[in-house]
């Protein structure tokens, strides 16, 4: 790609990416219980809401990291954000659930374009080691500023204004970057000649993994053995098979599975995997506990989250300094550790009362944990990758991370229900408690994959610095 000539500005339109997809997550969850009252839907049905834009996100990531490659990565980011901007506009017209799904699995499809774009700039803009890490550094306290804004201004405008605004606020702000890429963003390059689409390869991996996916989603309320559960699953192997089969056979592939034999890259798959299983679960639990169990508001659910993105953010600069020192494995060893311990004394005192202050000490360790692990195993997904497969390689890390929100919660809600939930409710409070403890679990098995892992080598690949 061409140097950049406004790299500061360039930076913060790639940390507002991250942003948005935060920012979207946190409203969703804390405005979850007054969509479900509304709406007039069951506990599962208000788990769709989230995973419907899991479904399609974790669905079509790698074509988006194949468009990003093919057709431009600022293109592809701004085509993203439009159709975030779109999707979020008409989600809160939404008069039903499944309008407000299908609004969601569309915001899905545009961060499915947007994140593996955002992602392949970084990594081919600025230099493998500090200047990546740093610009890593930026884009992770982005995240962690739209997880801060999301709860906040979730609880403001769901009690203020209504479930919908959630959704519009995002809107100007989608729309906004989408302008300013065409301005601040370098020009693609010319798009390679005599590569393809790869369109078989797209279509049986995109539906393959949507299907995977949703089966994932909703296997709980089927039943794991129940036959369309089992013919859904198989339907989702074969089209997967076939999409290995096409790959192994195409002269210019969707996925070239000689990265999967980069360390780096296969152990961050696990890890993302793991991350959302995790923390990315802790605000769907939280937040119904928080209002379920000591009956707060929106609002107040909402601030209780502000502590813990502040804490994030202190975790990503950590990681940073950190990184100067140790190992990145050393980094993600300690990170996830915390969370884990963290996550469990949160689920240990959340019975003990109706009060915040009790739970502050595991949610500091949690979210210094949270911070560190995420900006480490995103350094680690980009090491060793070829420049022209960045995108590609983006998405494959961040579709495990989707299938790993997806299966994690998933599991940990089936836990939750089994607790004592009834049937068409929300999870009974000492289910939520058990999900916690499961996050945990999750957590510490990710400090055993890094351990077992065998060290990612980086590559020189000769990127210059962005400055």
């Amino acid at each position: 790609m061409p140097p950049l000539r406004y790299p500061r500005l360039a930076l913060s339109l790639l940390a507002m990416a991250q942003l948005i997809i935060a920012l979207d997550a946190t409203i969703i969850f804390v405005a979850l219980h007054d969509m479900g009252r509304a709406l007039q839907v069951n506990a599962q049905q208000l788990q769709w809401i989230v995973s419907g834009y899991t479904v399609a996100f974790g669905g079509c990531l790698l074509l988006g990291g194949r468009a990003a490659d093919l057709l431009g990565r600022r293109r592809i980011y701004r085509l993203g954000m439009i159709v975030f901007a779109l999707a979020s506009l008409l989600g809160g017209f939404a008069g039903s659930v499944g309008g407000l799904v299908a609004a969601r699995a569309a915001q899905g499809v545009g961060a499915a374009l947007l994140f593996p774009a955002t992602l392949a700039l970084i990594n081919t803009l600025y230099a493998e080691g500090p200047v990546r890490n740093r610009a890593l550094a930026i884009w992770s306290m982005a995240s962690a500023l739209g997880l801060a804004l999301g709860t906040l201004l979730g609880g403001v405008l769901t009690q203020v204004f209504g479930w919908s605004s959630v959704l519009w606020v995002i809107v100007p702000f989608a729309t906004a970057c989408a302008v300013l890429g065409g301005a601040w963003l370098p020009r693609d390059g010319e798009m390679p000649r005599g590569r393809s689409f790869d369109l078989a390869g797209c279509l049986t991996v995109t539906v393959g993994g949507s299907l995977l996916v949703a089966t994932l989603v909703q296997g709980p309320e089927w039943g794991w053995l129940a036959p369309r559960t089992v013919l859904c699953l198989a339907m989702a192997a074969v089209l997967l098979a076939a999409f290995v089969w096409i790959e192994r056979r195409s002269h210019d592939p969707l996925m070239q599975f000689s990265l999967l034999r980069l360390p780096g890259l296969r152990l961050a798959m696990g890890l993302t995997f793991l991350f959302m299983s995790s923390y990315g679960v802790q605000y769907y639990f939280l937040a119904l506990y928080f209002q379920d169990g000591y009956g707060w508001s929106p609002l107040q659910a909402g601030l209780a989250f502000l502590p813990a993105t502040a804490v994030c953010t202190f975790g990503i600069r950590i990681a940073e300094r950190a990184l100067r020192r140790l190992r990145v494995e050393q980094v993600l060893v300690w990170g996830l550790g915390l969370g884990a311990a963290g996550i469990a004394l949160v689920a240990a005192l959340l019975p003990q009362g109706a009060g915040f202050w009790p739970l502050l000490p595991g949610v500091v360790l949690l979210s210094i944990g949270q911070g560190m692990t995420w900006t480490a195993m995103w350094i680690v997904a980009g090491q060793g990758v070829p420049a022209a497969q960045q995108g590609v390689a983006s998405g494959m890390a961040a579709t495990a991370q989707q299938i790993g929100g997806a299966l994690g919660l998933a599991v940990l809600v089936m836990l939750a229900n089994a607790a004592g939930g009834e049937a068409g409710t929300a999870p009974a409070l000492a289910g939520l408690v058990r999900a916690e403890f499961g996050a945990a679990a999750f957590a510490l098995l990710g400090v055993v994959l890094v351990m077992l892992a065998r060290r990612p080598q980086p590559a020189c690949d000769g990127t210059p610095s962005a400055g």
